[in-house]
């Protein structure tokens, strides 16, 4: 057994890979509870990230991505090729949207948060998963180029296709709740989580700082704003409220 493997074992014993996937997960199955008609997958992607299938638990599982791969992917009913700033599907056309890991790669924000709001149901719900713009992770990853970021994702696993420019414009609580508000949504909430510090655990040494950082900033909680993970939820007006 590695050094990282006894530390993951020690400190983390219920936390595996793409724990955080695993969290939003559950988030959006509460959403679930009934088998709503409709759900999309905003930047559905190929289905690499086998938390985000909800086969079976809506009536229609729809994806939508500028990556054609999205019509291949297994996790959906149907996926068609588009951006989120014109989301090819009609008005108030599903129960609930969903995003994972989706909104640091949008360069104009506002558009897509209005696009969200137009093809939910009065009273749908969209959630979102994103890095927090002011956890140490984002604001690294703010100042080196994309290059480096291809380069370091390859090094965890992952394709360098699968590694999209970032904006970071709607990751942080102040601007999902700036950018939901002028789109005509209510009930606007924003959880921040931390969990295990995946981007150190590379190295013994950057993973115990990194644990240390997670303590820290779980214990205090004027500190949650520096954690890892943002999770929104913002509901369109009107239907019956939950």
């Amino acid at each position: 057994m590695s050094l990282i493997d006894w530390m993951d074992r020690r400190f983390y014993p219920h936390m595996g890979d793409n724990w955080d996937d695993d969290v939003f997960r559950e988030i959006i199955l509460s959403h679930l509870i009934g088998a709503p008609d409709a759900i999309l997958d905003l930047g559905a992607g190929a289905g690499v990230v086998p938390q985000m299938n909800f086969k079976g638990a809506a009536a229609r599982v729809c994806g939508v991505d500028p990556d054609p791969r999205v019509m291949d992917n297994p996790f959906l009913d149907e996926g068609v090729t588009g951006t989120g700033t014109e989301i090819p599907y009609p008005d108030e056309a599903f129960d609930l949207v969903f995003s994972d890991n989706v909104l640091e790669h949008l360069e104009d924000p506002a558009s897509v948060f209005t696009e969200v709001r137009r093809v939910l149901r009065p009273g749908g719900f969209f959630l979102a998963k994103t890095p927090n713009r002011w956890h140490y992770v984002p604001l690294i990853a703010a100042l080196t180029p994309h290059a480096f970021h291809q380069w370091f994702n390859a090094r965890r696993g992952r394709d360098r296709e699968d590694t999209f420019p970032t904006y970071y414009r709607a990751n942080s609580r102040g601007a999902i709740e700036q950018l939901a508000a002028e789109a005509g949504f209510s009930s606007v909430s924003c959880t921040l989580v931390e969990g295990r510090p995946e981007y150190l655990r590379s190295n013994p040494v950057l993973y115990a700082s990194g644990i240390g950082y997670e303590r820290v900033v779980n214990l205090v909680g004027a500190l949650s704003t520096f954690r890892v993970v943002l999770i929104a939820r913002m509901r369109r007006p009107g239907g019956d409220p939950r």
